[in-house]
């Protein structure tokens, strides 16, 4: 079976507060986000929305993906979810059916 991996950008809002994540288990990843399960950023400043996410095959790859990412200028992240996601919809809004 084949692992995959993802990195992934959390929002709080259109425009609002960003994070910048990696992951071997997105769905999992985004829930504990969404319920606070850890005391960190995200929790702080209410960073519970999945605006954007991209599948990579090896975990390499993601991790490098994610370091170059996290060195973007603000805007370039802001144009590359609004290529994706024009309207910054939460991807995971009916994966729960709870949040």
């Amino acid at each position: 079976m084949n692992k995959s991996f993802c990195v992934y950008i959390m929002a709080s809002q259109k425009n609002g507060t960003l994070y910048i994540g990696v992951t071997s288990n997105l769905p999992k990843r985004v829930w504990q986000h969404k319920t606070g399960t850890y005391q960190g950023f995200t929790h702080q400043y209410s960073v519970a929305n999945l605006v954007y996410y991209r599948a990579c095959t090896r975990a390499l790859e993601a991790i490098s993906l994610e370091k170059r990412m996290k060195k973007m200028l603000r805007s370039d992240k802001i144009i590359l979810i609004e290529k994706a996601n024009p309207e910054w919809d939460d991807l995971a809004k009916d994966w729960y059916g709870v949040c």
